[in-house]
């Protein structure tokens, strides 16, 4: 037995929140009858959405994949250019969960699970995201410090992040970031209200699941550890 937002979430039906709305609106029916937030359903129950009848589960996917630059983080794009989806050769219509910007490359996970996606990108949730970067010039300590504890990025302070300088040369300074909000190009507004340009960036990490080795381009199935993790984030 599962609870029916569960279920019909897993058929497609929308989110676990989306489907809580339909059984609250009365557009739900099991056995014939209105059902219930929080009822209880299984396999041998019918089971109508506006009186049309929800059968079979959808086969759930979840894709690590390694975006490289140079194409977008969605599942079409009106100017012709080349979409993560171009990379991916699986049958089920899965989309990407948040975006990496054009020319960001690194970890993007891609999925049908409304449920998955809708927990990993709401702000409340507040999900640490890794990026590393190079940018030109040499990052002082207290430009770090600056940064860790916020920054004006398009009039509004940035919430705490975590800035480690992992190398330094005469000219250029290699960073970790790691962030929990998901604002527009946040990593490179951030280095320019302190004086700086990024030159390369990468997400390497979302929570402690990590890019690891896989190449630019490729991709792999997450495995149950993996995505068990993920949900309880």
């Amino acid at each position: 037995m599962v609870r029916l937002n569960k279920f019909l979430a897993d058929c497609g039906v929308g989110s676990r929140r989306e489907c809580d709305g339909l059984i609250e609106s009365g557009a739900v029916k099991v056995n014939g009858k209105v059902a219930k937030l929080g009822q209880l359903v299984d396999e041998s129950d019918k089971i109508t959405v506006r009186d049309k009848r929800v059968g079979d589960k959808q086969k759930l996917y979840y894709v690590l994949l390694h975006k490289p630059k140079g194409c977008v983080t969605t599942v079409k794009d009106d100017l012709g250019r080349k979409t993560v989806m171009d990379l991916v050769d699986i049958k089920a219509r899965l989309y990407p969960v948040g975006r990496l910007d054009y020319d960001t490359e690194g970890l993007l996970i891609l999925t049908n699970d409304g449920d998955l996606s809708n927990r990993l990108t709401h702000p409340r949730n507040e999900i640490n995201k890794t990026y590393v970067c190079r940018i030109s010039g040499i990052l002082k300590e207290n430009e770090r410090q600056q940064l860790e504890r916020g920054v004006l990025v398009d009039g509004v302070k940035t919430a705490p992040a975590r800035v480690k300088i992992l190398e330094q040369d005469a000219h250029h300074t290699r960073l970790e970031v790691t962030i929990h909000e998901g604002r527009n190009h946040q990593v490179k507004k951030m280095l320019e209200s302190v004086g700086y340009e990024v030159e390369f960036l990468k997400r390497v990490a979302v929570g402690d699941l990590r890019l690891g080795g896989l190449k630019r381009g490729d991709y792999r199935f997450l495995n149950e550890a993996e995505i068990d993790y993920l949900k309880r984030l």
